[in-house]
């Protein structure tokens, strides 16, 4: 973990980890109410998607 934080403090390291999981796993319950609602989002959507957020600078 030390390694990992690097010059951060391994306390802000953690917290921005425990951030991070949080807001996947928020993520992850949003994706799946909306596919409970529409049906499982296929590949093209998926591309789709990412092609939106490589656009905006994101990855």
């Amino acid at each position: 973990m030390r390694r990992a934080a690097g010059k951060q403090p391994t306390s802000t390291w953690l917290a921005e980890a425990a951030r991070r999981r949080l807001r996947a796993e928020g993520l992850l319950g949003v994706v799946g109410q909306w596919e409970k609602e529409h049906g499982e989002m296929d590949d093209a959507e998926l591309a789709a998607a990412a092609g939106k957020r490589r656009r905006r600078g994101r990855r």
